[in-house]
């Protein structure tokens, strides 16, 4: 039985037009396992196993991932406390701006985020703000085709000064797939 929402939303490939620039998230497509640590301001550290998944979505143009702590298969995590998360981020390249908007939401929690994203060197850096205007800089970085540390920073003066407050260590859990064919709808074409 086929699910049409699903069907809708998801795209087995990059779009064929922006397929170059759309690598910057597509080599993260598939399902990872991560190690995190939050880092509370009292020093406190809090720490699990999560999971998070991404794919390929909006025919192509964009990036979709699942981030959920504790994984699902973790059982009870006495080490997160009171942290947990499931919620998405969609990513979505802007030629005119060569940027990446970032939607980040967790409904769980209520925490939301928009920034903007690029490539800085080897990392992947967004910069933005949080639901109540915080500074926020999330980025990608030691990114190999199996393994990236996701470093979560906030600002409370503007972005002169950052706190590391969350971090993971992610390991591919699928098979990375090559993202330089076609989407199915302009193989068809």
């Amino acid at each position: 039985m086929t699910d049409p929402f699903a069907e809708a939303l998801h795209s087995d490939a990059p779009n064929s037009d922006l397929a170059e620039k759309l690598k910057l998230y597509g080599r993260f497509i598939g399902a990872w396992t991560f190690d995190a640590t939050r880092t509370l301001e009292d020093g406190t550290r809090l720490t699990g196993r999560g999971e998070v998944h991404f794919g390929w979505v909006l025919e192509g143009k964009a990036v979709q991932d699942v981030w959920i702590l504790p994984a699902r298969n973790a059982g009870v995590q006495a080490s997160l406390g009171p942290w947990t998360f499931y919620g998405t981020t969609l990513r979505v390249y802007d030629p005119g701006a060569d940027a990446w908007h970032i939607l980040w939401s967790d409904p769980r929690n209520q925490y939301y985020s928009r920034q903007l994203g690029r490539a800085e060197g080897d990392t992947i850096v967004q910069i933005g703000a949080d639901g109540i205007g915080s500074s926020v800089r999330w980025s990608f970085s030691h990114i190999t085709e199996n393994a990236f540390r996701w470093l979560g920073e906030r600002s409370h003066d503007g972005g002169k000064t950052w706190r590391k407050e969350v971090e993971f260590l992610a390991r591919r859990s699928t098979p990375a797939r090559p993202i330089n064919h076609l989407n199915h709808e302009e193989k068809d074409g």
